[in-house]
């Protein structure tokens, strides 16, 4: 197959690019080519997507075409340039209105309203959430075949964001210094994500077989306490978890979800019941896999170590242990 890989020089799109490369298949990337290089065995085509279609990738017959873009104008260019390939286009489970109800699937939940112009998605998550619902609809209306993908929270080696690589490199300090991790309650509430490798050799399955549809990518629900046992185990940490309840967190001006004094992939209020715990029945029957996330750990903690300056957000060591002393007294 000849795959365009809009984008493929950093984590979901190159791993997409990678993974099609590592299959046979003739893969171009488009991108601008300052986040990083394309893999080993792909085409880079530079192209910055507010300029039109370079002839380059025009004058060629995809097959298929994979985008992860958040831009609507940049979807809607690219949908206009190769609408006969099959299109797998990258969401996110935050397209949803309703993030209170447990068990929820693409068929089920609503839809936020589609913002169809350019905003800054950096305003937040339900500004980001419309204008990818712009977005989704311009590909199934455009594309002769589509498959929305939507994910949450995808980990591994290369995240960017530094959210969940949080815990690897803490446990890994806990097996070195001994001492205790601070831990949110509920500590059972329910998490999903999705290591980035599983997602992108799944969703070069789904091209090769042409599968269209909705389907959300997160693991089935995992109580957090599990998550954390299945990290600690890939880390070689046993360390003493110390629950901590969101009130106390506030006192001591610990923050949800990721940034400086954060407690990553923690959500507290910013999510209902509902945000971590869909049903993805439909998405495992078409073919995603979910690693032991102890696997996922492993690796990330190979990635950080060979690579010093990646991001890791969220409490750092002497913070999480003055906050721990506080709270014991």
């Amino acid at each position: 197959m000849r795959i365009l890989v809009l984008g493929g020089t950093a984590f979901l799109s190159r791993a997409v690019a990678e993974a099609a490369v590592a299959r046979g298949h003739d893969v171009t990337c488009a991108a601008r080519g300052v986040s990083g290089a394309v893999p080993d065995g792909a085409t880079l085509v530079p192209w910055d997507r507010a300029d039109t279609v370079p002839a380059d990738l025009t004058a060629t017959p995809f097959d298929a075409v994979v985008d992860v873009s958040r831009i609507p104008s940049h979807v809607r260019r690219a949908v206009a340039a190769f609408p006969d390939a099959h299109w797998t286009f990258v969401s996110t489970i935050n397209v949803y209105a309703d993030t209170a109800t447990p068990g929820g699937t693409p068929a089920s939940l609503p839809l936020l309203d589609p913002i169809e112009t350019d905003e800054d998605p950096a305003s937040g998550p339900e500004t980001y959430g419309a204008m990818k619902v712009a977005c989704e609809n311009t590909v199934r209306t455009g594309a002769v075949a589509a498959l929305v993908i939507r994910p949450g929270l995808i980990v591994g080696p290369g995240d960017p964001s530094g959210r969940f690589t949080y815990w690897p490199a803490r446990f890994a300090e806990a097996a070195r210094d001994g001492l205790p991790v601070l831990v949110p309650e509920p500590v059972d509430a329910p998490v999903q994500l999705v290591d980035v490798r599983d997602l992108a050799e799944w969703m070069v399955t789904a091209a090769e077989a042409g599968t269209t549809g909705d389907f959300d990518a997160v693991c089935p629900p995992v109580p957090r306490s599990e998550l954390l046992a299945q990290v600690a185990d890939g880390a070689g940490a046993d360390p003493e978890l110390v629950p901590v309840t969101p009130e106390v967190l506030a006192e001591h001006e610990v923050v949800p979800w990721s940034g400086p004094r954060s407690i990553p992939f923690w959500s507290a209020d910013l999510a209902d019941s509902g945000f971590m715990a869909h049903d993805v029945t439909s998405s495992l029957e078409a073919g995603l896999t979910i690693r032991p996330f102890a696997e996922t750990t492993r690796d990330t903690l190979a990635w950080l170590s060979a690579t010093p300056d990646a991001k890791v957000t969220g409490l750092t060591r002497e913070e999480e242990q003055e906050v721990l002393a506080a709270v014991r007294g």
